[in-house]
């Protein structure tokens, strides 16, 4: 189990030893041709930032023979905003008086159409972490009425139980995102104060449970604001190489999204420079080559343009963070989870893509083919 792994590290002698890394490290690490969690720790030095250049053309080298010169495009769908959580840095946040709201089944459809119509075969399903209001059964329910219209379902919700993992792959599940936010036990309670959230080994063992049950693939990443994210993307590498080797047959893909405005305006501990966020990705990207690396609207449009070559495989275009905003724009603002930065149509995005010499990929497979 990785929370017996993770017990064997002490947050602040990691954080010290990797900010002890020196250039002779990062040139070592560099050279590698299988990079080890030791290497990656070099790699996310302070030492390796004169060496992001080349990072960036050894990442971009990796990327286009793995994956080739594709960006996968895919949209969040807020089916609620209900959340029993009080996390000081969300929009959902149990304790912000924000209006609520779940989406019934007619205007789930309404909201798949208005997207479909955007062009997109592939659909990310969040909600805020509300298992009675929005829980398995209700999911499981929403499948019914999405997969009539959509190739590939994904979730990002609540930690499930093992078995209502199952029953929704039973039902088209593809894909789970959850988000440890971080890795530092001893302050992870400073964030999470109350509800199902702050029991931070329950979140840690989903990972596990998605595992068994044979999820297809599993997406993990913290969230940079937090805590040193230097630390957090140790620790998010170390887990990922544990759940690679626990469960080798599931695909992974891992992000780090970056704190937005919100509702309670929360100020970051951690800042993560734009420079920063590039490291992580080319340092991920040497580290595993075959790792999914998603980068999200919450990025600015000229940075995600330049990043479309350098190690990403996947965008998300036109997000809405509120339930209902698809099909109705402009009644659900007050709904939403956060700001998005990145404010291009789906379109506009592809069209990006194209400029860049790579090809926007709507849909990669069909039912046909399994």
């Amino acid at each position: 189990m990785f929370t017996d792994i993770i017990k064997e590290y002490n947050w602040e002698q990691t954080t010290n030893l990797i900010y002890s890394k020196t250039v002779d490290d990062v040139i070592s690490a560099l050279q590698s041709k299988k990079p080890t969690i030791d290497d990656f720790m070099a790699l996310i030095s302070p030492a390796a930032e004169q060496y992001i250049e080349q990072m960036a053309q050894k990442s971009s080298l990796i990327t286009k023979k793995r994956f080739g010169k594709t960006i996968q495009l895919y949209v969040p769908l807020y089916l609620s905003n209900f959340c029993q959580n009080n996390c000081v840095y969300c929009g959902f946040s149990a304790k912000n008086s924000i209006k609520r709201k779940v989406l019934t089944f007619e205007e789930i459809e309404e909201e798949v159409i208005a997207i479909k119509k955007l062009g997109f075969q592939h659909i990310l399903l969040v909600t805020g972490e509300a298992d009675v209001k929005a829980g398995a059964e209700y999911l499981a329910k929403a499948f019914e009425v999405i997969k009539k219209h959509m190739s590939s379902i994904s979730i990002e919700v609540q930690p499930l139980k093992e078995e209502e993992y199952s029953s929704l792959i039973s039902s088209g599940l593809n894909t789970v995102y959850l988000y440890q936010e971080t890795y530092n036990k001893q302050k992870y309670a400073n964030y999470h104060l109350k509800g199902n959230k702050a029991n931070f080994e329950n979140r840690i063992d989903a990972y596990e449970r998605l595992g068994r049950v044979g999820v297809y693939k599993i997406g993990l990443g913290f969230l940079a604001g937090l805590e040193d994210w230097r630390t957090d993307a140790f620790f998010t590498a170390l887990h990922l190489n544990y759940l690679k080797k626990q469960y080798w047959k599931t695909k992974f893909s891992i992000s780090f999204p970056r704190l937005r405005p919100h509702v309670g305006q929360f100020e970051p501990n951690s800042i993560m420079t734009d420079k920063h966020l590039a490291q992580l990705i080319f340092a991920y990207r040497l580290f595993d080559e075959n790792v999914e690396i998603a980068l999200s609207t919450r990025e600015s449009a000229s940075y995600r343009d330049n990043m479309i070559s350098l190690g990403v495989t996947s965008m998300s275009a036109e997000s809405r963070t509120d339930p209902g905003g698809y099909a109705h724009p402009e009644q659900n603002k007050e709904l939403e989870q956060f700001t998005i930065n990145d404010n291009r149509t789906a379109a506009q995005m592809a069209e990006t893509i194209r400029s860049k010499g790579y090809e926007a990929v709507w849909k990669d497979w069909d039912f046909c083919l399994q």
